[in-house]
């Protein structure tokens, strides 16, 4: 069992690592974003990856405390 909850939060991870990137892609070039996209709203695509990622932490954080509760 602790072996699938381990490869479950592996999986999981990539995934989260993966919408942050595809996300942070298209933010400009400078390292806190352009200064354009400070005060807009997000549409499409976007906002379902921005909602994507909210439930892919709510998951990876719910996958980490029943893992730490198999540990005991």
């Amino acid at each position: 069992m602790a072996t699938t909850v381990n490869i479950i939060m592996l999986v999981i991870s990539i995934l989260l690592i993966t919408v942050i990137l595809v996300q942070v892609k298209g933010q400009g070039t400078t390292l806190f974003g352009s200064a354009e996209s400070s005060f807009r709203t997000r549409r499409g695509m976007e906002l379902a990856l921005f909602r994507f990622t909210i439930a892919l932490v709510a998951v990876f954080i719910g996958v980490a405390i029943i893992s730490a509760w198999q540990l005991q």
